[in-house]
């Protein structure tokens, strides 16, 4: 049985939000999709049995069992219902099919409406993996393959979210915000964060480069407004 936690949980308190989180023991700090401080209201994180990064993070998102995260939705309580990977978009239909309630798969369903605004080199898309992350994922839209800046494979954040490590917040900052600031261009002119794990450090990559960020916390706001922390949107 998928495990739970988080504010409201078991507590009779119907939660605003529930968390299909994967199998994963890393920090989440305040920000992070799965931190009920990221949040302003009651939210129920159910941990889903065996969604390992490495099952998940993959080329061929059709072959990812998907059933361990069916089973989760199907007892999930909350009022809007998310995923702890946007890896997990080539899902996000045949999810939203299992349940009447708002559910976001990953930030990667706002492509559709950033494109209509932003070309493939102006929008930068930072993923947790670059090379894992193809056309199934960016479903009708590969033209913004050409958008990706991967997460490399040494840094901070990627060595802990893939080995449950402990990590400095204000170390992976410095990163991040190098990354994006190498990655940029001239016509740079959103960024749109992959990872689920990336909000912590939004204000950050805002502050650094006067450029809009949309993740899944945007997601999750729209769906259901003054649920997220004003500060990590």
């Amino acid at each position: 049985m998928a495990a739970r936690n988080g504010a409201g949980a078991g507590l009779g308190v119907t939660p605003s939000l529930s968390i299909l989180q994967l199998d994963t023991h890393f920090l989440r700090i305040p920000g992070d999709v799965a931190c009920p401080q990221t949040y302003t209201s009651d939210v129920e994180i159910i941990r889903t049995p065996g969604a390992a990064v490495r099952g998940i993070v993959r080329q061929d998102p059709a072959a990812i069992d998907i059933a361990p995260f069916a089973a989760a939705l199907n007892t999930a309580k909350g009022k809007v219902i998310a995923t702890s990977c946007g890896f997990l978009s080539y899902w996000q239909d045949h999810l939203q099919s299992l349940t009447a309630v708002p559910f976001i798969s990953s930030a990667l369903i706002s492509l559709p409406r950033l494109a209509r605004t932003y070309s493939p080199d102006q929008l930068m898309i930072v993923t947790f993996d670059a090379d894992a992350l193809g056309p199934a994922h960016l479903a009708g839209a590969q033209a913004y393959g050409a958008s990706l800046v991967g997460l490399p494979a040494k840094c901070i954040l990627r060595c802990a979210i893939a080995e449950d490590l402990s990590f400095d917040p204000h170390d992976v900052t410095r990163e991040l915000v190098a990354l994006v600031q190498r990655n940029m261009t001239a016509k740079t002119r959103h960024i749109l964060f992959e990872c689920t794990n990336l909000p912590p450090y939004s204000q950050a990559i805002r502050t650094a480069t006067g450029l809009p960020v949309t993740s899944i916390l945007s997601e999750i706001e729209k769906a259901k407004p003054g649920l997220v922390n004003s500060a990590y949107l």
